[in-house]
Order: structure tokens, then C-alpha cells, then sequence
């Protein structure tokens, strides 16, 4: 491979951020558990952010949580509905469990809030669908809380793609996840989570290869899954264990347009170190993305090109990109996201495409639950 191919792959320098704190954004951030920290550490990072308020369901949660970071003159409500009645903010930080996304999103997008939605966009196919009528309706911003996009291993991957220097992509196996992770709290049941492994890990390894890829249409799935570790008190806290009822190993074989098969397997808990690395297989060249044992935004190491020169199988090493700053992806993708709101911009991470990220969750439940493929239909918006 040439050095003048290569040094597409080569990222350019990075500008030096500028801030107009003059003009102050108010923050509101609904539901304060574990990933809400993230939240706040990189919003109290921002000269141009004001807290100005918190919801949660467990009574004084938020009160504490604010505490704890030094934050002042905040209001607090029980509930989303209230929070959003009686402020007036630019934008709100969705944290609450995963079968509550749908819920506040929408309501805050009525009342002309901008949204930042951590992921997985929902739990149903059907609520994805609802909260895209929502923000069509509102003319208001709404990213999806995708920080690994920013990671520039993962932009690399695109870069690699779009340069056309794979050929066509026909086949790509990805997915990843842990010998032994499955976590706790409202993760593990299904009228908390709704889903498992798939809404906590599966989700990112799907936007790993489908944004580079473009994000075609998912088309049909034939899917299983299954939760032998998390139920089993051998592997798992026995009072978890007892409670355990989503998934923490799934599996599936997916169909997507442009005649390209996704091979995907993810999980929490399994008797190997991994299920496999991401390969992405190309007419003119292949590419191997190392796995991870768990997803904390980049890849597991160089990643390997496979191709041939003048009749010679050959191939290169791609070393990892070093990202431009040490603010972290969670500062970036908050950041992406409030320069979107105060610059008329568009959502860094939009619902058009993870709609199909969530069609295939959805795709991937219902197939596993038949026992056989199925076709993924996509609702009108």
C-alpha cells in the first residue's frame, strides 16, 4: 500500500475549542443515577453551562447527587413532568432508565426543549418511532448519546470505509463483550432496562460498523438469545440472579440493504475472552478491528488491513489514533451537542440513524422470542 493511501487515514490537526460563555445555556437533567455523573463532570467543565434543575423519582436522590458535586441553587422535582412545567431551559439531559427514555424525551420535546438522550435510544421499535413524531413536530434538537463516535479509532474505521479503499462491503462479523461484566441496579430487569446486554454494550458495537457503513436499512433478522449467567447464582449475586430477567448473551444474523450481511454476537457474561474481533470484509480488502472486553469507546488495538498487490496477499497495520485532547468522548459529545443548540447546528448523533440501531434491538427480541427470522419493519415517521 502506497504512502499516498495511507496518509488518508493520517488525522489532520485538531482546532483549539473557543467558547462564548456570553451566552449561557440552562441545563436541566432528568434522572440522577450512575450515568447522570457523566453528565454533570462534563457540563461543570463548560463556561457556558448553567444547572439550573433536577428530577428524580427516589425522593431527596437529586438533592444528594447535587451535593456531591458542589452544585448551587438548583431546583429539584419527583418527576420529569414537573421539572419541565415549571422551568424554562435551553436543554435537558435524559438519565433515566432505559424504559423511561421515551417518556421525558417526548415530553420535553412538546415543550420546546432540546434533548440530549442517552442511550439505547429506547427499548421498542414503536417508541423510537413515537419520539421522532416528537422531534419532527418540535423543530428542536435531539442527539443520541453515542460518545464512541467521537473517538478517533472509531472515525478512523469510517475513514476507511468512505475512502473506498475495501471495495464494495458485503459481510461484517461484530459485537464483542465481557467473560465476566454483568452489572446491577436497574440494568437486570426488564421493567427497568427492557433489554440487556443488547441496550448496554450491543448498541455501540452496532453504530461502530453501521455509521461507517452508512447506516443502510436492516432488512430482515434471524436472532437468540439467552441469560444462563445472569440467572445463575455461580456467576451472579443470588438476589440479582433471582431478579435477573433480560438478556446477557444475544446473537443474530442480519440482512441489511446494499446486499450486506452483519454477523453480530454481544454479551455479559460467556466461557470465552471474546466472541470475536469486528472484521469487515470488502471486495478490494478487508479490514480487522481488535475487540475489547468492554466498551469504553475505542478499539482494542491497531487494526489490520488485508489486501493484495500485484497478485501478492499482503498487509498493513493501521496504528491507533491518539484523540486530540484529554477532555474524554462523554466532554465531547455534550459539547457537539450544545454548540448544535446554540449554533442553529444539527444533532451530532441523529434519530434517522439510530432508528435503525433500535430497529434491530427490536428485531433482535421479537426473532428471539419466535424462534425464527423475521422481517424488521420500520415505522412511517
Amino acid at each position: 500500500m502506497t504512502d499516498a493511501v495511507l496518509n488518508q487515514f493520517t488525522p489532520g490537526a485538531s482546532n483549539e475549542e473557543k467558547i462564548d460563555a456570553t451566552k449561557r445555556v440552562k441545563v436541566g437533567i432528568i434522572g440522577t443515577g450512575w450515568i447522570a455523573e457523566s453528565h454533570i463532570e462534563s457540563y461543570l467543565q463548560m463556561p457556558d453551562v448553567d444547572i439550573v434543575a433536577a428530577a428524580d423519582l427516589i425522593p431527596g436522590k437529586a438533592e444528594k447527587f447535587m451535593e456531591h458535586y458542589g452544585v448551587k441553587g438548583v431546583h429539584f422535582y419527583p418527576s420529569h413532568k414537573e421539572l419541565l412545567d415549571n422551568e424554562e431551559l435551553d436543554v435537558v439531559s435524559v438519565c433515566t432508565y432505559n424504559t423511561q427514555h421515551a417518556i421525558p424525551t417526548i415530553y420535553a420535546l412538546e415543550k420546546g426543549v432540546n434533548v440530549l438522550l442517552e442511550k439505547p435510544m429506547c427499548v421498542t421499535i414503536e417508541e423510537a418511532a413515537d419520539i421522532m413524531r416528537a422531534e419532527k413536530k418540535s423543530g428542536k434538537i435531539l442527539s443520541i448519546g453515542f460518545q464512541p463516535r467521537l473517538d478517533a479509532n472509531m472515525q478512523m474505521i469510517k475513514k476507511i470505509v468512505e475512502s473506498g479503499e475495501l471495495g464494495k462491503i458485503y459481510y461484517i462479523q461484530t459485537g464483542g463483550g465481557r467473560r465476566r461484566g454483568i452489572p446491577n441496579s436497574t440494568f437486570i430487569e426488564k421493567k427497568t432496562a427492557g433489554i440487556g446486554a443488547l441496550g448496554d454494550i450491543g448498541c455501540y458495537s452496532l453504530d461502530m460498523v453501521l455509521n461507517a457503513i452508512g447506516y443502510p436499512k436492516p432488512l430482515t433478522i434471524s436472532a437468540y438469545s439467552s441469560n444462563y449467567f445472569g440467572t445463575n447464582p455461580l456467576y451472579n449475586n443470588p438476589a440479582d440472579a433471582a431478579r435477573f430477567n433480560v438478556d446477557d448473551f444475544a446473537a443474530a444474523f442480519i440482512r441489511l440493504e446494499g446486499d450486506i450481511i452483519l454477523d453480530f454476537r454481544i454479551a455479559w457474561a460467556m466461557h470465552i475472552d471474546t466472541p470475536g474481533d469486528t472484521i469487515i470484509l470488502g471486495t478490494k480488502a478487508a479490514l480487522r478491528i481488535p475487540s475489547i472486553d468492554c466498551w469504553n469507546g475505542t478499539v482494542g488495538g491497531p487494526m489490520t488491513m488485508y489486501f493484495d498487490v500485484a497478485g501478492q496477499q499482503t498487509q498493513t497495520t493501521i496504528p491507533l489514533v491518539e484523540n486530540p485532547d484529554n477532555k474524554g468522548l462523554f466532554y465531547h459529545k455534550i459539547r457537539s451537542f450544545l454548540d448544535a443548540v446554540k449554533n442553529g447546528g444539527t444533532a451530532p448523533v441523529p434519530t434517522s440513524q439510530i432508528l435503525y440501531n433500535q430497529a434491530i434491538i427490536d428485531g433482535l427480541v421479537k426473532s428471539a422470542e419466535c424462534g425464527h427470522e423475521i422481517e424488521i419493519k420500520i415505522p412511517e415517521i
